[in-house]
């Protein structure tokens, strides 16, 4: 179990849920299947697919620690379910590059996740979830570079992918939803820090969270 710290309340959550390969537009979902391809990571069997993880690796930390220099970061809309309603906040599925290479599920396992500290309720967004933006940015030679940027209107709705996973579009309490990630600007690649946004143009509001990337040594 993870209990998450909110600017509204605190959650504990069970069960961690990531989805991949959700892209709403094919020829997109292809660009990304493309790019995951020139790292050495397998086609998925079928779109989209849903990962278990264990809770505990969600955190809301400004560090973390992992092992070697081939993680990274990618944002993502996560989706957490409570008792008495249903929230949005914005995430990082930290991940393996290496390992995924062999292993998509065990890479996923290998790496915190990252989520911010602030949260919407889902009702107010979901009329325009379409127009959310999200973004990430990369920091390289010091310098803050945009790594990923793009409206939700590339992923599948949220409703949908609870309803893949689930059968019903409803998301259960104590449980956690990465909702999927956008194509990189670039290669995929490592970075000693990773900032993540998603930016509401309709309500004039922002998520955001940054956090550094510790690599340590494989061995000592």
């Amino acid at each position: 179990m993870a209990r998450l710290a909110f600017d509204w309340r605190d959650v504990d959550i069970d069960e961690l849920v990531i989805a991949g390969w959700t892209g709403r537009d094919v020829a997109a979902l292809q660009r990304h299947i493309e790019e995951l391809k020139a790292i050495g990571v397998e086609p998925p069997s079928k779109v989209p697919l849903y990962y278990r993880l264990a809770s505990g690796l969600l955190t809301q930390a400004e560090r973390i620690q992992v092992l070697g220099e081939d993680t990274s970061g990618e944002a993502e809309p996560v989706l957490l379910g409570t008792p008495d309603r249903l929230w949005v906040t914005v995430g990082s599925d930290h991940t393996d590059r290496k390992v995924e290479s062999y292993g998509v599920a065990v890479a996923k396992q290998l790496c915190p996740k990252v989520l911010a500290r602030t949260a919407w309720r889902f009702e107010e967004v979901e009329p325009h979830w379409d127009r959310l933006v999200l973004r990430a940015f990369v920091e390289e030679e010091g310098r803050k570079v945009l790594y990923q940027e793009g409206t939700l209107a590339a992923l599948r709705p949220p409703r949908e992918l609870i309803a893949g996973w689930r059968g019903s579009p409803r998301l259960p309490p104590r449980v956690a939803l990465f909702c999927g990630t956008l194509p990189a600007i670039g290669a995929i690649r490592s970075s000693p820090r990773f900032t993540m946004e998603l930016d509401d143009p309709v309500l004039g509001r922002k998520l955001a969270h940054a956090y550094a990337v510790e690599a340590l040594p494989l061995v000592t």
